[in-house]
């Protein structure tokens, strides 16, 4: 059963701690790389065989391969995917940005925000295929204006993708499909093979060789974020359902075993009721194993004397996905400092943001939303800035650079202000 504990401050402050991700994959995922980066197609096709059991002729799938297995797919889900699609899209054109022109009086300074030229996303396989994923990661790149986007995502051991990951791709937009997964799709995206073209930025969440791998080809391509494990932090109040409060925490403990799901409350009655509910659940959940090792691992449920302290607490863990389950949730939104995506009120399950509602989905996790945030829009565009000064706008201002640079050692940079000014002595100014 699920541990209970009271909060009171500094003396049990380690409640609040996560487990460390393991490292060990770290040499296995630096082999595979190199194994890729040498061998480009073959090594990919030894890997797909190796760890996905798929002995494909080819990396790449076909427009008719697509097209058939997306003809499989119930209309209804094409309909509901499209309905999602469409709540994303318009979330995120919201987040679009423009440059700027500015200065004045022979001067000219601005910045472009352009698209990326090519980025891969990352779509997970094994033990559930996630057509959420791909909508989540494609739609802003779309929109952004990202020219190619390309999808790698691990094949069944016939070789075959999910129907329904690849009919995802089609409402998304995606150019390309790929069938492989692990460190070494991750390593065709980052390097480029004879088939599979080299990225400039890969997204999309993934197990840990994933996520290791995102982190050492990290510099040789951008990366979104390394994902870890699920996490839902629920706060609540006595008013709330203990049966609903256990499904939310069970939606992220079916994910994986690593997986993080925490109720934070006011009231011991509630805990103990969402202590005992979580057992009741578990016992007809099709991935009860899972979200039993789940729990035991990683879930917890802690009691503190108010909302506030449970907002506090919210804050410092800086979860995924943060439920505040009470009757007027917006009063507590703008102490919300660190959370990746927070639902607000009784009726707002976290699942409604993992499939339809519009936000992304994919998140900061391990406490990383202190500092970072939800995958958007901004994550497939990049900004440069441009410049220009009228030969009169210069002159004016050529001796404080001049000596500016010579104040850093730099005569060259002084002179190649000079020689355009005409300046033969660089003039300072006090602060």
């Amino acid at each position: 059963m699920i541990k209970i504990y009271r909060y009171d401050g500094v003396e049990n402050r380690n409640i609040l701690s996560r487990g460390a991700p393991s490292r060990g994959v770290t040499g296995a995922v630096r082999d595979i790389l190199a194994g890729v980066r040498a061998g480009g197609d073959r090594a990919v096709k030894e890997y797909t065989l190796k760890f996905d059991g798929a002995d494909v002729p080819s990396p790449e799938m076909t427009d008719g391969e697509i097209a058939r297995a997306v003809s499989s797919v119930e209309p209804k889900f094409i309909g509901i995917m499209k309905k999602a699609a469409k709540n994303i899209e318009a979330f995120h054109r919201c987040q679009l940005r423009t440059g700027f022109v500015t200065g004045g009086d022979g001067i000219v300074l601005g910045q472009r925000v352009l698209p990326l030229e090519r980025v891969g996303i990352y779509v997970p396989g094994g033990t559930a295929s996630y057509p959420s994923t791909v909508l989540m990661d494609c739609i802003p790149a779309k929109i952004a204006g990202v020219r190619e986007i390309v999808i790698a995502t691990p094949p069944s051991k016939d070789g075959s993708v999910d129907p329904g990951i690849l009919a995802a791709a089609k409402i998304a937009g995606a150019d390309r499909i790929f069938r492989i997964g692990g460190a070494q799709a991750i390593a065709a995206m980052a390097y480029g093979t004879e088939t599979v073209p080299r990225v400039d930025k890969i997204a999309g969440p993934g197990n840990a060789f994933v996520a290791e791998a995102k982190r050492q080809v990290y510099g040789q391509v951008a990366i979104d974020m390394i994902a870890g494990p699920s996490e839902i932090l629920v706060i609540a109040d006595g008013t709330c359902s203990a049966r609903v409060v256990a499904a939310d925490m069970l939606s992220q403990a079916e994910h994986d075993k690593m997986a993080s799901a925490v109720l934070v409350t006011d009231s011991p009655e509630l805990a103990r009721e969402v202590a005992d509910e979580l057992e009741r659940q578990l016992a007809s959940l099709p991935r009860r194993e899972i979200a039993r090792a789940s729990l035991d691992g990683n879930g917890k449920i802690i009691v503190v004397d108010s909302i506030l302290k449970a907002i506090e607490i919210a804050n410092e863990i800086a979860p995924e996905h943060l439920e505040i389950c009470v009757d007027n949730p917006f009063d507590y939104l703008d102490r919300v400092r660190n959370a990746g995506s927070v639902f607000l009120g009784k009726s707002c399950p976290e699942a409604l943001g993992d499939y339809f509602a519009g936000p992304n989905h994919t998140l900061p996790t391990m406490g990383t939303a202190r500092f970072s945030s939800p995958l958007a829009v901004d994550d497939f565009v990049k900004r440069t800035s441009f410049t220009y000064y009228s030969g009169k706008a210069l002159s004016e201002v050529s001796g404080d650079i001049a000596y500016f640079a010579e104040k850093e050692g730099l005569s060259a940079h002084a002179r190649s202000v000079e020689a355009r000014a005409g300046n033969t002595k660089a003039a300072g100014g006090g602060l």
